[in-house]
């Protein structure tokens, strides 16, 4: 008996060994995978995801779900190789997600910019393609630049050094390449009255060669028209293009998703250009499972995306706000729309 014992013991301390490391350490991998899905056509926690104010609002139904990725991390070696194993998920160095040396906070923060920032994009995008008018505004004008004194926060540019100003970019490029030193007239409208604000360019403090003036221009809507995205805890510039469909469809007649679910992803610019994105496969696989048939892809994307495509998930490939609002008309006039290959 004392040697069954014995025996046993000696079997089952490697099995407890094992499972109190398998518990108990952690792996240097996060495991990304189906993050939630949002309906920029619906409501969440009581507010519109897509809120529009002063403008006359046309009524839609369906789904233009933008979509996510879930980052899993301190998993254990057990855990780990469970989610490996499921098929839904892929782990990947933390390092890649999380930099050596970078706070979680300050990573989380700029997350939450980025998504921010993919918000702004989106309204001006959508308003652009929709030709309503916008202005461009001074968000900043630096303490120690050039401008202060001279041009005030909230100013509207009307033109730089001659030239019209209609995007922010625009002042960017007014002064791009000339020389610290340089005069340049800038006309405002402050007070609803326009003047003239002459403007000597200071250097540059990252290049001294390059004349700046020290302000951060702000291009957005004019007139009533407010837009806010009611969407929380979420980050990455991803969102952007959907957000773009849901303004549009709400701001113009028809149903841009003829009353379906569609579902996709994509950063975009002001000028409603659609770039790539990272974690196609796993936003793909949570479009699916909410119920989408059709996903819009990044035409960067689309050849990762057609290698892992779920079954029954339509993709069609876009590489603008346009296009894509053009592939949804097609869609619903059951003519071809661009596919993925």
């Amino acid at each position: 008996m004392n040697r069954r014992i014995l025996t046993l013991l000696a079997a089952l301390v490697p099995v407890l060994v094992l499972g109190i490391v398998g518990s108990a350490v952690t792996v240097p991998f996060v495991a990304l995978g189906p993050g939630p899905t949002f309906n920029t056509l619906g409501v969440v926690e009581g507010k519109q995801v897509v809120d529009v104010r002063g403008a006359a609002v046309n009524p839609t139904s369906g789904n233009l779900n933008m979509t996510t990725v879930s980052v899993r991390d301190g998993l254990n070696i057990f855990e780990s190789f469970g989610l490996w194993a499921d098929g839904n998920y892929g782990l990947v160095p933390r390092a890649e997600v999380y930099p050596p040396g970078v706070p979680r906070d300050q990573v989380d923060k700029s997350n939450q910019a980025d998504f921010k920032s993919s918000e702004d994009n989106a309204e001006l995008a959508a308003l652009h393609y929709l030709k309503y008018p916008t202005s461009v505004e001074l968000a900043v004008v630096a303490d120690n630049g050039p401008s202060k004194g001279l041009l005030d926060k909230g100013d509207q540019v009307v033109s730089v050094a001659g030239k019209p100003v209609a995007t922010s970019q625009d002042v960017v490029s007014a002064v791009q390449g000339a020389k610290p030193g340089t005069v340049v007239p800038i006309v405002v409208r402050r007070g609803g009255a326009e003047q003239t604000v002459q403007v000597t360019l200071g250097a540059r403090p990252d290049d001294a060669s390059k004349g700046y003036l020290g302000v951060t221009p702000d291009e957005q809507a004019q007139g009533p028209i407010k837009v806010d995205f009611n969407l929380a805890d979420i980050g990455g510039p991803s969102a952007g293009l959907m957000f773009s469909l849901g303004l549009v469809d709400k701001l113009s007649t028809g149903k841009l998703n003829g009353g379906k679910f569609i579902a996709g992803t994509g950063t975009i610019d002001p000028d409603g250009k659609v770039g790539p994105i990272g974690g196609i496969q796993y936003k793909m696989i949570a479009a699916r499972a909410a119920g989408a048939q059709t996903f819009l892809v990044p035409a960067d994307n689309c050849n990762e995306a057609r290698q892992r495509t779920p079954k029954g998930l339509r993709l069609i490939k876009v590489d603008s706000l346009t296009t894509a609002v053009d592939a949804l008309n097609e869609l619903n006039a059951g003519k071809p729309t661009p596919a993925c290959g």
